[in-house]
C-alpha cells in the first residue's frame, strides 16, 4: 500500500481504550497463523494483558510489540470496539479498519473514516449467511455474553440453581426465564440448565421453539409472529399492539421466576421493552434480572447501564461488558472471526479488497473516500438533511 514502509503487509492491534473492555482483537494463536501467512503483526504493549495474554506470548508467536499509537500505523488495524475519534484520526489514511464500529450510531466516526479514505468493515454488519459463518463475531460474542449472564445472575441470586436434597431437607431448583432465544438466549438457556435450574424461554419468532425445547427448556406461550424473522435471521420490531399483548402474556411468567435474563436485541435499533416496572413490582423479593440488552436501550424499563438497580427487593443488573468478563475465550473466538474476514482481504500476503464480494460488500462501511453501506449512508443523509 502506498505510503507504508513495511516489508510485509502489517496488521495492527491497538490496546482497547474503553475502560470496561478486557478483550483483544488478535490473540497470540491467531497472530502466529497470520505470521505464517506472510503477514506482519504489530501489537501495542499490554494489549492482551487483561485477557491473560502477555507481550511475551505475542513475541513467541512472531508478532512485534510496539508502543503507543504505533499499532495504528499499519495497513490493516483490527479492533474490538469503535475507536474514539482522536485514535481514529491516527489511523493511516488509505488503510483498513476492522472491528465492531457501531456504524449505525457512530456517524461522526463514519464521516471521519470516509474523509480520511479509510476502508472500514464493521463486524456487526457481516451478513448472516452460511458462507460468512466463520466471521460471525456477533454470534461468537453473544455466546460469551449469554454464558456469563447466567453466572452473573447466579452470583447475585440468594437461591441455589440446582435442586439439593440434604439432611436439612430438599431445596427446590431456581426458576429461570430467558427472554429472547437468539444466540445469547440459547446459550443462557443451556448454561442455566447445566447449573440445574428449571428453565423456560420466550421469543417472538415461533421457529425457535424447537431449539428452546431441544435444550430442555419450556417454550412460553405468548404472542409470536411468523413475519418477524428478518431476511438477515435477526428479529425485527413489532407493532405496538403486539408488544402490548406480549407484555400482558409474559407478566405472570416473569412474576413466578426467580431469575429473568433478557437478551432480545434488534441490530441498528433500540432493544424492545419486555419487562415493565409493573412486572418487576410483581416479582418476589430476592429475584434477579440480568438485562444483557441494556447497551442498546435495554429490555427492562428500570435497568441502567453498568449499574445494579434494586427495586422492591428485586435486583436488576445492567452489565454492558458480559463478553468482556470472559475475555480470554471471547478474544479467542473474536480473533478467529477477524482472521477469517482478513482472509477475504488478502492474497499471498498482500491487501486485495474485492468490494464485489458479498461479504465485504455487506459489512463495508466506508471505501474510496465514501460511505458505501446503504443504511449508514441514508442515516447520514437524514441527519444532514441532504
Amino acid at each position: 500500500m502506498a505510503g507504508l514502509d513495511f516489508a510485509f503487509m502489517r496488521i495492527g492491534v491497538p490496546k482497547e481504550p474503553a475502560p470496561r473492555e478486557r478483550r483483544v482483537a488478535i490473540t497470540p494463536q491467531v497472530a502466529l497463523r497470520l505470521v505464517e501467512g506472510r503477514l506482519a503483526v504489530a501489537v501495542e504493549a499490554g494489549a492482551g494483558t487483561a485477557a491473560a495474554f502477555t507481550d511475551d506470548d505475542y513475541r513467541d508467536a512472531g508478532a512485534e510489540i510496539v508502543e503507543g499509537a504505533e499499532a495504528l500505523r499499519s495497513d490493516v488495524v483490527v479492533v474490538v470496539g469503535p475507536p474514539p475519534l482522536e485514535l481514529a484520526g491516527a489511523v493511516l489514511e488509505g488503510s483498513v479498519l476492522v472491528g465492531f464500529l457501531e456504524p449505525f450510531t457512530s456517524l461522526d466516526l463514519v464521516r471521519l473514516l470516509a474523509s480520511r479514505n479509510i476502508s472500514s468493515f464493521a463486524m456487526e454488519a457481516i451478513p448472516r449467511t452460511t458462507l460468512a459463518q466463520s466471521m460471525d463475531a456477533l454470534s461468537s460474542q453473544a455466546t460469551a455474553a449469554g454464558y456469563h449472564a447466567v453466572l452473573a445472575a447466579a452470583a447475585a441470586s440468594p437461591r441455589f440453581f440446582p435442586m439439593f436434597t440434604t439432611a436439612a431437607g430438599t431445596i427446590p431448583p431456581a426458576k429461570v426465564l430467558v427472554l429472547g432465544a437468539g444466540v445469547a438466549g440459547l446459550q443462557a438457556i443451556a448454561t442455566a440448565r447445566r447449573l440445574g435450574a428449571v428453565v423456560s424461554a420466550y421469543d417472538i419468532r415461533p421457529e425457535v421453539e424447537e431449539q428452546v425445547q431441544s435444550l430442555g427448556a419450556k417454550f412460553v406461550a405468548a404472542p409470536v409472529d411468523e413475519s418477524l424473522a428478518a431476511a438477515s435471521g435477526y428479529a425485527k420490531e413489532v407493532a405496538d399492539e403486539t408488544q402490548r399483548r406480549q407484555l400482558e402474556a409474559l407478566a405472570p411468567h416473569v412474576a413466578e421466576s426467580d431469575v429473568v435474563i433478557t437478551t432480545a436485541q434488534i441490530p441498528g435499533r433500540p432493544a424492545p421493552l419486555l419487562v415493565s416496572r409493573e412486572m418487576v413490582e410483581a416479582m418476589r423479593s430476592g429475584s434477579v434480572i440480568v438485562d444483557s440488552a441494556v447497551g442498546s436501550g435495554g429490555n427492562v424499563e428500570l435497568s441502567r447501564a453498568d449499574e445494579t438497580v434494586v427495586h422492591g427487593g428485586v435486583s436488576i443488573l445492567g452489565p454492558t461488558d458480559l463478553a468482556s468478563q470472559v475475555a480470554h475465550d471471547a478474544s479467542q473466538m473474536y480473533a478467529r472471526n477477524a482472521m477469517a474476514l482478513l482472509g477475504l482481504m488478502t492474497e499471498e500476503g498482500e491487501l486485495s479488497l474485492d468490494m464485489d464480494d458479498e461479504i465485504l460488500a455487506g459489512c463495508g462501511i466506508t471505501h474510496g473516500g465514501e460511505v458505501v453501506h446503504p443504511v449508514v449512508r441514508r442515516l447520514i443523509e437524514q441527519e444532514t438533511g441532504t
